[in-house]
């Protein structure tokens, strides 16, 4: 035996050298030899590393678009979509409200908004008509936006936080002919009720006193809804897949929120690709303590209730105490964050539960590497779900296999799949930088540039259905960019690729800054703190603080006479802005730095950050526990930035 196998090698390696008389072998040997020397051997290195990652996104995006294109055949909606869940799953808890312990099965999630379709179309609003939601997270808070999309009418979702002039301003941008509140927040809607106008209609859902409902003039909705028809409402729109579904408000550098436009097709093509990359499963119950005016938590969270059959457990507000806890109780498998949740949960002291629970998946953004690792190692998580995205946006990324510290990736062995580019711009002012030709420039591995995707109004994969506003919508447009005559959707951030294309988030460009999961509009903010300081001059932006996710709102006032007044800047802030937007840290300054065209520089104010040894300038930090500005000192800054003192 021994003998065969050796005449056998013998044989076959007669056979090779033989094979290497023929001049195409040597050509090929050749050409092969040139190639991995002159570098080849990298884009090997890729595909091996990479071949399956690439293949399983892949199969995800072919899945959704297939999916996609049925819908668009058929003229799908999310209500027709839901329609089809609630066939499946008549009697299973849909959605669970934490608060309460009431479940709502997805039977009765479709006949009370049936009630609410029934109950708009007899006050006469019609198809495209836009009536805006404002209440704290709870399942009706789910009926309500989608009881009016089945009858064509588009809900303004509006940040539960919001007072006065932003208010105001979400509430006429979006067009809204009514609003339906909370009684929570029956406050603040009295704050802007005369400058609402007669005209628009006030709807409140919960306990609230009757004469308060008749100073406000709103009426009373859940007995209107209790005798409401729950029989399914006639069709009386032709809205399609394509068409306006809702409006989701997203800061930007224009200052106020925009009212960005969220069609059906994105809401399903949102949650599709959160089912499938993060490979969810039918039987998942997902903890979902994220406001539901954001896309996160009422499209990544509500939508695979809506549109895949999986159970949401709704939180009204997060708390890092009992997150646990309720993660026990209701058999959750999968929870959704914020990078500062997560922060929060490994602050907490070790409790029992964290130990007990069943979740094997975290579903979010903004998860920092360091955190990462501890907080899967302390509660035992198997899989993080980190993503970017904006709710407008075409460049959404996923981290589909578990990378620390990637927000996503993008395939390097066939880039042109899914065209998204990371270019280069002027970090300073963020001005697209253009080669020779005029066209954009990519960014190398390692380079951090502005992700941008190319735009096509025929793919819903790459749609861009921008604001409300026009000239919002056309500000996040370049030209020009992968080649002559396209467009592109500016993404406002920078992040940085490896090379095997995986993303990482850098930073926010632009007038934003993102503090405690919201993003902070320092144009919005300076307007406020300056209308405070009767027009005072006020630069405001985000400072980062070793140990804590994204940036702290810093604020620098000018005041020549030395009159300023911590405690009442105070009051008058906790009254005007929501707790994320509250700068951390003041700095009084004679004046503020201006260019010549009496724009407010920043860039000297950034670098110092809020160093008190980089400016004889008086500095206060807010000390959210004693509830008043401090003098920020030498001291206090190095306890700060050691984490002795906690924000």
């Amino acid at each position: 035996m021994h003998g065969l196998a050796r005449a056998s090698l013998s044989f076959g390696c007669l056979g090779l050298l033989r094979l290497f008389e023929v001049p195409w072998c040597w050509s090929l040997s050749a050409s092969l030899g040139i190639y991995l020397g002159t570098g080849g051997w990298r884009f090997l290195r890729i595909v091996i590393l990479t071949a399956r990652r690439d293949l399983f996104g892949l199969c995800v995006l072919l899945r959704v678009k297939l999916a996609i294109r049925r819908h668009l055949r058929c003229g799908s909606t999310i209500p027709s979509i839901f329609y089809e869940t609630v066939q499946a799953h008549p009697d299973k808890p849909a959605l669970i409200y934490e608060a309460t312990g009431e479940v709502w099965s997805f039977t009765a999630l479709d006949q009370l908004s049936n009630a609410v379709a029934q109950f708009v179309l007899s006050l006469g609003f019609v198809p495209g008509d836009v009536i805006a939601v404002y209440m704290e997270s709870r399942p009706i808070f789910v009926a309500i936006w989608l009881g009016m999309a089945k009858v064509g009418i588009e809900a303004a979702l509006i940040n539960f936080n919001l007072r006065r002039d932003s208010l105001m301003h979400c509430i006429s941008v979006s067009g809204a002919r009514a609003i339906i509140f909370g009684a929570e927040l029956a406050e603040a809607v009295w704050e802007v009720r005369s400058t609402l106008g007669k005209d628009i209609r006030l709807f409140c859902t919960g306990d609230l006193n009757p004469q308060h409902l008749t100073e406000l003039g709103a009426e009373a909705l859940d007995p209107l809804l209790t005798s409401s028809s729950r029989l399914p409402p006639p069709r009386t729109h032709r809205k399609v897949f394509n068409d306006r579904l809702f409006y989701i408000y997203t800061s930007g550098t224009t200052g106020l929120p925009k009212a960005a436009i969220v069609v059906h097709s994105r809401y399903y093509r949102i949650a599709a690709i959160g089912y499938h990359a993060f490979r969810m499963r039918p039987n998942d119950v997902i903890y979902d303590c994220l406001p539901l005016y954001h896309s996160a938590g009422n499209i990544m969270g509500v939508g695979q209730c809506l549109v895949n059959g999986l159970t949401v457990v709704i939180k009204k507000k997060f708390s890092a105490s009992r997150f646990w806890e309720d993660c026990v109780k209701y058999n959750c498998t999968v929870v959704q964050y914020i990078g500062e949740i997560c922060r929060y949960l490994l602050n907490q002291p070790a409790r029992e539960a964290e130990t007990q629970h069943k979740v094997r998946l975290a579903v979010g953004n903004g998860l920092r590497p360091s955190v990462w690792e501890a907080f899967t190692q302390r509660f035992h998580i198997k899989q993080i779900g980190e993503f970017y995205g904006a709710t407008e946006c075409n460049c959404s990324v996923a981290n589909m296999d578990g990378k620390v510290g990637a927000c996503g990736f993008n395939s390097l062995i066939l880039p042109n799949v899914y065209p998204i580019r990371l270019v280069k711009v002027n970090e300073e002012t963020m001005e697209l930088i253009r080669g020779r030709n005029g066209l954009c420039i990519s960014c190398k591995p390692g380079e951090a540039g502005l992700l941008v995707g190319s735009i096509n109004q025929q793919d819903p994969l790459r749609r861009f259905d921008g604001y409300a506003s026009e000239a919002a919508t056309k500000k996040k447009i370049a030209y020009d960019v992968f080649k002559k005559g396209d467009a592109a959707y500016l993404s406002g951030d920078v992040l940085v690729m490896d090379e095997l294309g995986y993303m990482y988030f850098k930073d926010r460009s632009g007038d934003t800054f993102r503090w405690r999961g919201e993003n902070v509009s320092t144009t919005e903010v300076e307007g406020i703190l300056s209308t405070i300081l009767n027009q005072t001059d006020v630069a405001v932006y985000g400072v980062p603080v070793p140990g804590v996710e994204g940036k702290a709102g810093m604020a620098a006032i000018a005041d020549k006479s030395d009159s300023f007044d911590p405690v009442h800047f105070f009051t008058a802030v906790q009254k005007l802005l929501p707790p994320y937007a509250r700068p951390m840290f003041l700095r009084i300054s004679p004046e503020v730095d201006k260019t010549g065209t009496f724009k407010i520089q920043k860039t000297r104010l950034q670098r110092e950050e809020f160093d008190p040894r980089h400016s004889n300038d008086k500095l206060y930090f807010l000390d959210a526990r004693a509830g008043r500005y401090k003098v920020l000192n030498e001291d206090l800054y190095n306890a700060i930035r050691n984490g002795s003192v906690p924000l």
